[in-house]
């Protein structure tokens, strides 16, 4: 298996490039495709549970159970990742996520919906956690932060994009439209995996010897230190993303602000055109001069767009708090990962990207309850300030506590080879 290997484009035909980035090509279609689906829905679900005249609690329950089936099923993709293939948890998580938001579009109850949500996420893990595991598959040290930046770049502006359609298509066709979409998405996720996809997984005697070690690893990775640093931090991420960008924001968008569904959405994608902007430099900073001191500083803009939502008048400065937000997402996206994959012991791979998924996926099962709950006692905006503050205390324990994995231009230029390969040949 061929592994990342500098910075600079392939020369040659068309062919010869393509054969050197295959991998990093079909592995960031697919997650753009499936998160082009995921955000279509994003302004949708908050509304969709409303409409079963719900609480903000139980709205609040509709994104936290996709959570727990992301957190619960991201140990099993690594597994299957190890077992069968890379490609056959991208199928896999491809149909599941077909198969839940088929239950969605289609329920005539909430807890049908409930249902169906937990279906789709436990697909979501699936292509995550496999996608994942196949850059650290593919990448060295040197260049692992740029090439986790492509590929966040193509994560964030599927979610980021995805708003301005589906918010069109639940204001024109019904709130269960996006569903209906996003089960034909997955389907295409899970045909491409197949069918163009190289499959990464190291050989098939390592392969075996991994299927019976598989949770000895996990248990191992997670008492590791690092490794459990970086995951709070996504974790932060996760609950402020899911638990307040995801739930509250829509609603303060609507119920104070007077925003329409279209409008929510195109402001949520405004966060794709930031995030785009700036998610390839940053991962070249990241390779540059090391990871914490881009992750870090990412969790404060976080905290600063929670308090813009927190606070917006109007659409202008809707759109400026999305603005805000998405500097953190382009600025940190791809760095988190990185570190991850740097601290993965030789041969764990799978098990440790699992782990990092299943620890940072906590806080997509917690966020959405415990920020509805709070909204509900508290009100939105206090909810909204307790969690940039909270959020910004993750950084600065990781800033303190975390060793710096990736020494930067020195570690760059010792290991500086010859030639770029993404994919084998």
């Amino acid at each position: 298996m061929s592994r990342l290997r500098g910075a600079s484009l392939p020369s040659g035909n068309l062919a010869s490039w393509y054969r050197r980035y295959r991998v990093l090509i079909w592995i960031s279609t697919i997650v753009g495709i499936n998160q082009l689906g995921f955000g279509s829905i994003v302004p949708v679900v908050p509304l969709y549970a409303q409409a079963f005249g719900v609480t903000e609690a139980l709205i609040g329950l509709a994104i936290a159970v996709y959570g727990l089936a992301r957190f619960t099923s991201s140990a099993p993709a690594g597994w299957l990742a190890d077992r069968a293939g890379r490609r056959w948890s991208l199928f896999v998580g491809g149909m599941l996520t077909a198969a839940g938001n088929l239950i969605c579009a289609l329920a005539p109850t909430y807890g049908v919906f409930l249902l169906g949500r937990f279906v789709s996420g436990s697909g979501a893990a699936m292509v995550l956690t496999a996608g994942q595991i196949v850059l650290a598959d593919i990448t060295e040290p040197a260049t692992r932060g740029r090439t986790m930046a492509i590929y966040q770049t193509v994560f964030f502006f599927g979610v980021g994009f995805g708003p301005i359609p589906g918010g069109l298509l639940a204001q024109y066709g019904g709130l269960a439209l996006p569903f209906w979409v996003y089960a034909v998405v997955g389907t295409l996720v899970a045909l491409l995996a197949l069918w163009r996809l190289p499959e990464t997984r190291p050989s098939e005697a390592a392969a075996r010897e991994q299927e019976f070690v598989f949770g000895q690893q996990l248990l191992r990775v997670l008492r590791h230190r690092p490794l459990v640093l970086i995951s709070l931090v996504t974790f932060g991420n996760f609950f402020a993303r899911t638990g307040a960008l995801f739930t509250l924001v829509p609603l303060r968008a609507e119920r104070e602000i007077g925003l329409s569904p279209s409008q929510i959405g195109f402001g949520l994608a405004a966060v794709s055109i930031v995030s785009l902007v700036m998610a390839y430099p940053a991962g070249v900073l990241v390779d540059t001069f090391g990871r914490k001191i881009v992750i870090a500083p990412a969790t404060l803009f976080s905290g600063l767009g929670l308090i813009g939502f927190a606070f917006a008048p109007s659409y202008p400065w809707f759109l400026i708090a999305c603005v805000v937000w998405a500097m953190a997402s382009g600025i940190g996206g791809g760095a988190p990962a990185a570190y991850a994959a740097d601290v993965a012991p030789p041969g764990m791979t799978a098990a440790a990207m699992s782990a990092y998924r299943m620890l940072s996926e906590f806080g997509y099962v917690v966020g959405p309850t415990l920020l509805g709950l709070a909204a509900e006692f508290l009100g939105i905006r206090p909810t909204l300030i307790t969690t940039a503050i909270g959020i910004v205390s993750l950084g600065a324990l990781f800033w303190l506590a975390a060793p710096e994995t990736y020494a930067g231009r020195r570690m760059a230029r010792e290991s500086e080879p010859s030639e770029v390969v993404y994919g084998r040949d």
